[in-house]
């Protein structure tokens, strides 16, 4: 059919307008040994000439082949194989002769250092590898399988397909080979592998016989559920297309083919071809075919571009030449020429060369089943350069629909997560991992997780950041619920005790040890128990410092009034010593209302020193890793709250040591003692404060600091108040003076 095509290609090449063209013709030999031949000869000796007569008999073989002279073969057209068009253009390369094939398209020709004679007119097999991972990539398969010829056409394929496919997470499950002198044995064996793969996809790269050998041995097994892509050599095999034992298996192939032409005009005039129906007479359905077709219009415009004389009076160009004698055309002159052949064909195509090559054009075809149960081929998009068409819906796939088919080695990993790549496995077998707490993947496969900004955090799914929300202790969570209980308790309690007292001011417990410093100590632990509540809800410029201040200043004006007490009972013994009478003088009621101003005036001071050079101020803790922003009242200078803290600590300290000092005096109420448990009390709570504050995060140093202030106050007025309530109120016949003084 190819030398049909070139004789019909001929006859065409002489109706094409050539302007000032003379008279000369293409002289085509067939020959399996050498190839397709294109020789200049004159119309005398033509095989298409111009009035259609004879070739001269001095022109023909034994076989019928046209022997022509060396000198007068400028360019031969090939279509053998690419091994044979290497030999071939090794051998002809020295002498400068062109060579043209239509068949020949393995990559190694695109050589121009080896093979600097050569042309072809169908696309390098680099070209249809690269559209196999287009294909790929385009619809998601990650997981493909691979069966190749064993020979250079399906090596170099597959090195081709895995280059372009290296950096789009698409594997290659497994690469099986089919060789021809053992192809029912290799056929079996990779029938069994392709039904023990999870590959759904399976890119063929081999001769259509051994596909048939291959498809047979899957429907023996019926492997009928796998998507098969076609390379040129079998993608339009009608021995397999027509084939209905292998219909099952071979429906919803996708497949490259070599291009065909739309439609091709006719010849007309006194070839009288109109009329000839032949299959030649129509290339729209032709592909090999077509390449010959281009390949002697290659040669007849390269000849023509030789012999054309320029017009008169134009500029020269790069194209004009001399005008050259048709029987004088030497194969080095042709072959400039072709190098620059640029022209459309009868049918609106632009054809050019990039060397060897031309620009990659491919069909791209899909065996359908029909209604009667055997398959049909249909085009369904093309490849043009770099740019792909494709009706993706009119392609039927080897399930029978139109729905895509899915071959992964593992599904894509779900917005939230991120994919793992399995140890010793290929990166497209991956596990999905959760993003951890702060990250997020919005995108389905993503290969990593996103950390949100300072102030955001991940959502529940981890698939979008939102603002984190401010957390602080408030009166409405469970936590500041109870503190605040506690707070309240504890002044309520606090002021029961002082109603108690203040009713019965005039029995000898409460006038003991000076009832107005029992009464200033109730008042300074209602205090500490209600600036508790100060430490309860939103941090605010203000509330951070009265804080701090209503803590000192309460606790050491409490501390204050201990120690004085503890004092006065150390001087009332001391002074009834012989000598030591006037003692007392120094600690009367004025000394000890000066004393507790002066010990609080002291915090006073350090408090409003503190706080009007470095005080505590809102800070929005980000550092914290959680859904919450921490807001607290950050320590500007923590020198400031040690010292705050340290004096109170000191005082209670020679305040523990002055009671611990009376606690053996002679009395039936000695109020030493009681001072003396509840001052142990307090520095053991305040002693384990410091380090459970500094350990806590957030809200929960505010709770510490909370629970430390109300568990310290608690202490001091169960153990100085209780015994004395308990002997007012359910004790009375001890309230008296004489049994104070019993001992």
């Amino acid at each position: 059919m190819n030398e049909e095509a070139m004789c019909f290609t001929c006859h065409s090449s002489l109706r094409w307008p050539w302007p000032r063209s003379p008279s000369l013709l293409l002289v085509v030999m067939v020959s399996r040994d050498v190839g397709l031949r294109v020789g200049l000869e004159g119309v005398q000796t033509s095989m298409c000439s111009r009035t259609g007569s004879p070739m001269e008999e001095s022109n023909l073989g034994q076989d019928g082949d046209i022997v022509l002279e060396a000198q007068s073969v400028p360019v031969i057209i090939d279509g053998d194989a690419s091994r044979s068009a290497m030999i071939l253009s090794r051998t002809l390369g020295p002498l400068f002769i062109p060579m043209i094939s239509y068949l020949a398209s393995c990559p190694c020709l695109s050589d121009r250092q080896q093979y600097p004679n050569f042309f072809r007119t169908i696309p390098s097999d680099i070209n249809q590898a690269k559209v196999m991972a287009r294909l790929a990539i385009r619809f998601n398969w990650t997981w493909i399988g691979a069966v190749l010829s064993d020979n250079d056409y399906g090596r170099l394929a597959i090195q081709v397909f895995e280059e372009e496919i290296r950096e789009s997470g698409v594997c290659v499950a497994f690469s099986e080979i089919l060789s021809r002198e053992t192809i029912e044995e290799d056929a079996i064996r990779v029938a069994n592998t392709i039904q023990h793969s999870t590959a759904r996809v399976i890119l063929i790269f081999t001769w259509y016989t051994d596909v048939a050998e291959l498809f047979l041995q899957l429907a023996k097994i019926n492997v009928t559920d796998r998507q098969f892509l076609a390379s040129e050599a079998w993608s339009t095999a009608t021995d397999l297309l027509h084939n209905v034992a292998l219909s099952k298996v071979a429906s919803g192939v996708l497949g490259v083919a070599i291009r065909s032409a739309a439609s091709i005009p006719l010849c007309s005039g006194r070839e009288t071809l109109e009329g000839v129906e032949k299959r030649f007479t129509d290339t729209s359905h032709l592909r090999a075919a077509y390449n010959a077709y281009l390949a002697v219009y290659v040669a007849a415009h390269g000849l023509h571009s030789l012999l054309s004389c320029p017009d008169e009076g134009s500029a020269p160009t790069d194209n004009s030449s001399t005008c050259s004698s048709p029987y004088n055309i030497t194969p080095k002159e042709l072959l400039e020429h072709l190098n620059k052949v640029n022209f459309t064909t009868p049918h609106g195509e632009k054809f050019f060369f990039e060397g060897a090559d031309i620009p990659a054009v491919y069909d791209l075809v899909n065996w359908k089943s029909t209604p009667d149960g055997s398959l049909a081929m249909f085009t369904i998009g093309r490849l043009v350069g770099s740019d792909l068409h494709l009706n993706e819906s009119a392609i039927q796939w080897s399930t029978g629909s139109t729905q895509v088919p899915i071959s992964v080695c593992s599904e894509s990993c779900p917005p939230g997560t991120r994919k793992a790549i399995k140890k010793g496995e290929p990166v497209c077998c991956f596990d999905c991992i959760p993003c951890t707490d702060g990250e997020v993947s919005n995108e389905t496969g993503s290969h990593q997780c996103r950390r949100c900004p300072v102030e955001f955090w991940s959502n529940p799914g981890h698939t979008a950041c939102i603002p984190r929300k401010v957390d602080f202790l408030s009166f409405n969570e469970t936590m500041g619920i109870v503190l605040t209980t506690a707070a309240v308790s504890g002044a309520v309690v606090t002021a029961a005790v002082f109603i108690v007292f203040l009713h019965y001011r005039h029995t000898p417990v409460v006038r003991a040890n000076n009832s107005e410093l029992s009464f200033l100590l109730l008042l300074s632990l209602k205090l500490c128990f209600l600036c508790a509540l100060v430490f309860i809800g939103r941090p605010s410029v203000w509330s951070c410092r009265l804080q701090q201040a209503a803590f000192g200043i309460s606790f050491v004006l409490c501390v204050s009034c201990l120690q004085v007490k503890t004092i006065v009972v150390l001087a009332a013994f001391r002074s009834a010593r012989p000598g030591a009478g006037g003692l007392m003088k120094w600690f009367g009621t004025g000394q000890q209302r000066g004393s507790v101003c002066f010990y609080t005036c002291i915090q006073v001071i350090i408090c409003t020193i503190w706080l009007s050079l470095s005080p505590p101020v809102p800070y929005r803790d980000l550092g914290f890793q959680g859904s919450k922003v921490n807001l607290e009242c950050a320590m500007s200078s923590v020198v400031g709250f040690a010292v705050v803290l340290g004096y109170i600590g000191f005082l209670a300290c020679l305040c523990l040591l002055l009671a611990f000092l009376a606690r053996k005096l002679p009395d039936n109420f000695n109020e030493a003692k009681f001072i003396t448990f509840s001052m142990l009390i307090f520095c053991a709570v305040w002693v384990a404060f410091v380090p459970a504050y500094i350990s806590s995060p957030g809200k929960y140093s505010v709770a510490v600091e909370i629970f430390a202030i109300l568990a310290s106050s608690y202490g001091l007025l169960l153990c100085i108040f209780a015994p004395k309530c308990f002997i007012i109120l359910l004790k009375p016949e001890r309230n008296t003076k004489k049994h104070l003084m019993g001992r």
